[in-house]
């Protein structure tokens, strides 16, 4: 995806990037995005307000987007229903790529470091992405042959104006349900015989721990910056915003790493 000169400031070329609608292509532009800044080839301003030329998010016609209900079921038993699985994390990926880029253009005025993480995630999710697509490719599908829901990206939606609520409930909330799914996925998948697979998931966790941590460190800033109590205003933002109720088992020793209390665990139940 080429881009014109006058788009080498970051946060406009995130932008620019989430408008991509073709997955490959937006995974490709994510990672020359992220080599152009490691390189010193693009500005970033806070300050900045680009301003969408086109649907957001940007994605391909298929896969076709249902209720959650609607998502076919998938046994490990079948080539299929592998394939059905590694579909459904393929999408749960590239939705996060889609949601890493809208927090690096959305939210003005904050520290660059803000952005310098935002980055780095949408970098690693395009990563995850792309490795879960061509797995899914040598199963025999392409992304977009099955169904998948958006129930990701309706968070990102409803919290549009307020990066508090975006810190609490996408990636502290929505994200960090991976780290407890991923541990059981993984487990089926290798037993099932798929190791490639099971070894990409094994990178994913990695990585989203690192993510969710992202999110609990920037949730806490502007909690303090707002002068708020991180607990009460997490309860209270997750009734406003009809976030899912959390349901275990939990994977607490990730969970820690991803910089959640003791008091935040405790409340898990």
């Amino acid at each position: 995806m080429p881009y014109p000169s006058q788009l080498q400031e970051l946060r406009a070329l995130a932008l620019q990037c989430l408008l991509e609608n073709d997955p490959a292509a937006k995974a490709q532009a994510v990672a020359a995005m992220a080599q152009a800044w490691a390189g010193g080839a693009l500005t970033l301003d806070p300050a900045a307000g680009p301003q969408p030329d086109g649907a957001i998010p940007g994605r391909p016609a298929r896969p076709e987007l249902v209720p959650p209900r609607l998502v076919g079921r998938r046994s490990m038993a079948t080539l299929e229903g592998r394939a059905m699985l590694v579909h459904a994390l393929s999408h749960i990926e590239f939705n996060a790529v889609n949601l890493a880029l809208d927090a690096l253009w959305r939210f003005p005025g904050m520290p660059a470091a803000y952005y310098t993480d935002w980055l780095r995630v949408a970098k690693e999710e395009a990563y995850h992405f792309s490795m879960l697509s061509a797995h899914l490719q040598t199963l025999g599908y392409q992304y977009g042959d099955f169904t998948a829901h958006d129930s990701l990206w309706e968070m990102v939606e409803r919290t549009r104006e307020d990066i508090t609520a975006r810190m609490a409930l996408v990636p502290r909330t929505l994200e960090a349900r991976g780290l407890d799914a991923i541990p059981p996925l993984r487990a089926k998948i290798a037993q099932a015989g798929d190791m490639a697979a099971a070894a990409i998931l094994d990178i994913i966790l990695h990585d989203e721990i690192g993510h969710v941590e992202i999110g609990n460190r920037w949730y806490r800033y502007m909690c303090e910056l707002r002068g708020l109590e991180p607990r009460a205003t997490y309860d209270e933002l997750a009734l406003r915003y009809r976030a899912p109720v959390l349901k275990g088992p939990f994977n607490l020793a990730a969970r820690r790493l991803a910089g959640f209390t003791e008091a935040e665990l405790g409340q898990l139940g």
